[in-house]
């Protein structure tokens, strides 16, 4: 017989071999090419982050068609404003992305949702206090900051709108840090983009009053400001409920955990003081430099517009290292976090430095953007062929103070901003007490920024990211 048949043996189906399991599907930021990820990450940010770079130009623009005495009201509100959205964007958003990037990493959904919901408390507490705090003493801060007569008025007329919706900026920087914590930094810098369009014809248009529209004067742009803010709220409201991102605040059935607060509040509160020690660092070596008159302030104040646009770009390169060291971080990859910090380091760093370092050497391409007035030119490149090569140091720090930021791990880049501040007090008097030029004092300026960049990694070096090895049981002696 030359076919041989064999009979089936009949298996049960639940006795049947089961397939391979799939295998997991991959993370890209857990499990991406570093570099490649992170460009991927960071260039939204950079967009974005020029956007709200041209709003500040636009503002200043319109602002001053208002008249002298509004640009003045504006200089004297804008570090509070300032400091508003640095502390609840970079501050506290970091904290929040750092948290839910940990969860996430540690493949703990549940808690990211519930880390979600708490996080938009502590925005809108937040926002309430800093409302009620500029509103009750807003205008004895802005008459103790120099503001007089009609400056004044306007000055208070902007914090009035501005502050008496503080919860909105607040709400919006919170919404905008949990989608990053998630990875999506598309999201957030897309409506930052839309919002500072919205801004800027907003606030142009109820500021100035064009067409059919009042002029509202210093409180149209205040108000410009909070609605196109109240639209990016919308939007990203409407993502985060309608369960399109990866993480869905609770709502319903919430319960308070104070554990989660602590989780977001280890690393959001102790961030704030950063951006709270840089406004004091820029105001205290403002009011050094003034006594060497109008042109040597104007040209400093030139050198920092390029230290202002230059940082932008390392902290859109530091907020896309908050979900990717987060997620390492959550998943117990301890080296792939600290490996991640190191790159964008040196991609702040280089980008940076070299293009610092060309306007140092040509520093007439930035300096006639600006003025024509022999002794402010003068001045202006004296500071940048001093200071901005250093300016690459500064985006070192701010990388190392986001990726912290994602290790939960921050007190060390704050203490090197302390570090800073009091660098440049001590040296600013003992330089003021010698007669010192101009000229020291923009060494003391370049001086204090390696400082702060080198002791930011050192920091980050000394620091242990990952869990606290567990107590040695020690055994009891025999007698």
């Amino acid at each position: 017989m030359s076919d041989i048949g064999v009979a089936e043996i009949p298996v049960d189906e639940d006795e049947r071999s089961l397939l391979p399991p799939k295998a997991p599907a991959k993370n890209a930021l857990l499990d991406g090419p570093i570099l490649r990820t992170l460009l991927w990450l960071a260039w939204p940010n950079v967009i974005a982050l020029t956007a709200g770079t041209c709003v500040v130009i636009a503002e200043t623009s319109y602002i001053g068609r208002l008249g002298v005495e509004a640009l003045a009201a504006m200089a004297l509100v804008f570090p509070t404003v300032i400091l508003t959205m640095t502390m609840s964007g970079g501050a506290m958003g970091g904290g929040v992305a750092s948290a839910i990037a940990r969860a996430l990493g540690a493949g703990d959904t549940e808690r990211a949702s519930t880390l979600a919901s708490h996080a938009l408390l502590i925005g809108l507490c937040f926002g309430l206090t800093f409302m009620l705090g500029m509103l009750i003493f807003g205008p004895a801060l802005l008459e103790l900051l120099g503001g007089r007569g009609n400056v004044l008025t306007q000055a208070v007329a902007y914090t009035q709108i501005f502050f008496g919706g503080a919860v909105v900026p607040w709400l919006m920087n919170t919404m905008s840090g949990i989608l990053r914590g998630t990875g999506n930094m598309k999201l957030p810098s897309l409506l930052m983009l839309s919002s500072s369009a919205c801004q800027i014809v907003l606030g142009g248009s109820l500021g100035l009053g064009l067409g059919p529209i009042p002029q509202f004067g210093m409180r149209g742009v205040a108000a410009g400001s909070l609605i196109a803010y109240l639209i990016s709220i919308s939007v990203m409201s409407w993502y985060l409920f309608s369960g399109r991102a990866r993480v869905i605040p609770k709502v319903r059935g919430l319960k308070i955990q104070w554990a989660m607060f602590i989780d977001i509040l280890k690393v959001g509160a102790i961030a704030c003081f950063s951006p709270l020690q840089s406004v004091l660092t820029i105001s205290i070596f403002t009011y050094m430099l003034a006594r060497f008159g109008t042109e040597i302030l104007a040209g400093y104040g030139i050198g920092a517009r390029l230290e202002f646009m230059l940082t932008s770009i390392s902290f859109a390169v530091g907020i896309a290292t908050v979900p990717m060291v987060g997620m390492a971080i959550g998943a117990r990859r301890i080296a792939r976090a600290r490996r991640i910090c190191w790159i964008a380091g040196l991609v702040a760093f280089v980008s940076v430095g070299a293009f610092a370092s060309f306007i140092a050497i040509f520093p007439d391409i930035w300096v006639n953007l600006f003025t024509d007035d022999p002794s402010v030119r003068a001045a202006s490149r004296q500071y940048l062929s001093t200071v901005a090569p250093m300016y690459a140091f500064l985006g070192l720090s701010t990388t190392c103070y986001f990726s912290s930021q994602g290790a939960a791990k921050v007190i060390g880049p704050v203490l090197a901003q302390t570090a800073r501040l009091l660098f440049i007090g001590a040296g600013g008097w003992w330089l003021s007490t010698h007669d010192a030029t101009a000229q020291s004092f923009f060494l003391l300026a370049a001086a204090s920024m390696v400082l702060l960049g080198v002791l930011s990694c050192v920091s980050v070096m000394l620091t242990r990211w990952g869990p606290k090895l567990p107590a040695p049981i020690v055994k009891p002696a025999l007698s």
